[in-house]
């Protein structure tokens, strides 16, 4: 490669810029003032931040290096200076961030330090208020992806490889953080002539040679072989990523097409899934847990829920368990819930007294207890004598909401006001003595309630939202 190359990847970069800029123009007014390179000293990330380091110098924006110390090599050390010392010579800001590896034994090292580095990535970007991060991600990364992907019988999805641009709220654990990758179409041979026509001094991880990781095994033993017969293949493959994001694109407007249609508030309605077809199901499926960011499951397990959730009977309390939440059926309804394993048979009931609080917390219980006024309610006198207590049902409560309505079991009440039984399970009572008061999800009871002169207090409670789990 001449010279003349050296400009195309100060190009690349310009354009995935000027890119980003038109689709995303609240973030092209901050990225003209600061923008950061994920450095780690390696032969990418330096020419990426020397271009970058040129083109914040032409624009006048502020630049940032973020370097991750894994500490899992005996060269980290000296590896974080040399990127300290490199950041100084070309006036780039300098940050680091020293992480632990968590759950390497589940995930392996490679896919734990992955998932840390881009946290704490994440974490540097809000430190620094940077809207927007550049990788070094190259066209022979993207061939490896592409490769992987297949060996793993990913579907269009996964052989999409990398976006140019994109959100990952489950890395960097903000969905209006924005990671770019303006050297995805430049290889690595180019970025080799550009360090050495520009004299760029780069490190070498030495984990990068080590064939027990998937990727270095490609790299090293299955990639020189499909250059050698195959040269050229890494835009080719390339090229079917970008065939394969325009059929991911297509699959995400079908399903948000049946999403419209299937959608019942926050669930949906299973007699509008069976007019689908199974793959448009999957389809559909996918694209929801994709809203909620949850892990994609296999095929096998797709169908074998798609399956259960249309097959079981109609009053099966249905509820198949996903790594990061559950799948429940309820009145010819799909919802997906979070998972919930705290045994609720072992939380005691909490006794308290009222003293005009507007709200009182119990974290036992998952929530807020508001004490609104009200023209008809609980006489506030009353209840500030009142020894109370809030607890989980034990069975054979009952509740009467009306004087000209009979009392009935909270059980019939729950029913009655379409509570799935899984919200049941977190709802509280609270009574005074014997006398139940208000039972979520359900009201007041009408034995206690006044009006008139006065003031009058009415119970209501709210459950603190459970989150979807995001493990790895």
């Amino acid at each position: 490669m001449s010279n003349s190359s050296i400009p195309s990847i100060s190009a690349y970069l310009e354009n995935t810029l000027a890119g980003i800029a038109q689709a995303f123009p609240a973030i092209a007014s901050q990225q003209q003032a600061r923008l950061a390179v994920a450095y780690s000293g390696g032969l990418d990330s330096s020419v990426l931040l020397h271009a970058a380091a040129q083109y914040a110098g032409a624009h006048g924006a502020q630049l940032f290096a973020f370097h991750i110390h894994h500490g899992i090599s005996p060269n980290a050390d000296q590896w974080q200076s040399h990127c300290a010392e490199a950041c100084a010579r070309l006036g780039v800001v300098f940050d680091t961030r020293r992480i632990a590896l968590r759950n390497s034994d589940k995930s392996g090292v490679e896919e734990a330090a992955r998932i840390s580095r881009y946290a704490a990535l994440g974490d540097l970007c809000r430190q620094h208020q940077i809207p927007l991060l550049l990788t070094g991600h190259h066209l022979d990364d993207q061939a490896e992806t592409v490769l992987l992907q297949l060996l793993r019988g990913s579907g269009a999805a996964g052989l999409s490889g990398m976006d140019r641009w994109n959100t990952a709220p489950t890395l960097l654990g903000d969905a209006v953080l924005l990671m770019a990758r303006p050297l995805l179409k430049v290889s690595r041979a180019a970025l080799e002539q550009y360090a050495a026509a520009q004299q760029l001094t780069f490190i070498e991880d030495e984990s990068n040679h080590d064939p027990r990781y998937a990727r270095n095994a490609l790299r090293q033993q299955v990639m020189p072989v499909l250059a050698q017969h195959f040269p050229g293949f890494q835009e080719r493959f390339s090229r079917s990523a970008g065939h394969m994001q325009t059929t991911q694109r297509l699959l995400i407007d079908l399903a948000a097409q049946d999403m419209a249609v299937c959608a019942d508030g926050a669930c949906l309605d299973l007699e509008h899934v069976r007019q689908l077809s199974g793959e448009r199901i999957d389809n559909l499926l996918r694209y929801w847990f994709g809203l909620h960011h949850l892990r994609m499951p296999s095929s096998a397990w797709l169908s074998e829920m798609r399956q259960q959730l249309l097959e079981a009977k109609a009053d099966a309390q249905l509820c198949v368990t996903h790594p990061d939440c559950h799948i429940r059926r309820h009145r010819n309804r799909v919802f997906l819930t979070p998972r919930d394993d705290v045994d609720r048979s072992e939380i005691e009931p909490q006794a308290f007294r009222w003293n005009g609080e507007a709200e009182m917390r119990f974290p036992q219980f998952g929530g807020v207890l508001h004490f609104d006024q009200a023209e008809q309610g609980i006489d506030a006198d009353w209840l500030r004598a009142q020894s109370l207590q809030i607890q989980y049902r034990s069975g054979g409560e009952r509740l009467k909401l009306a004087l000209n309505r009979p009392t009935k079991s909270v059980k019939y009440h729950y029913q009655a006001f379409d509570v799935p039984p899984w919200e049941r399970e977190r709802l509280p009572l609270v009574s005074s003595g014997k006398q139940i008061l208000f039972a979520a999800g359900i009201g007041m009871d009408c034995l206690q309630l006044a009006a008139g002169p006065g003031l009058h207090i009415s119970l209501r409670w709210q459950a603190d939202e459970l989150p979807f789990r995001q493990g790895i």
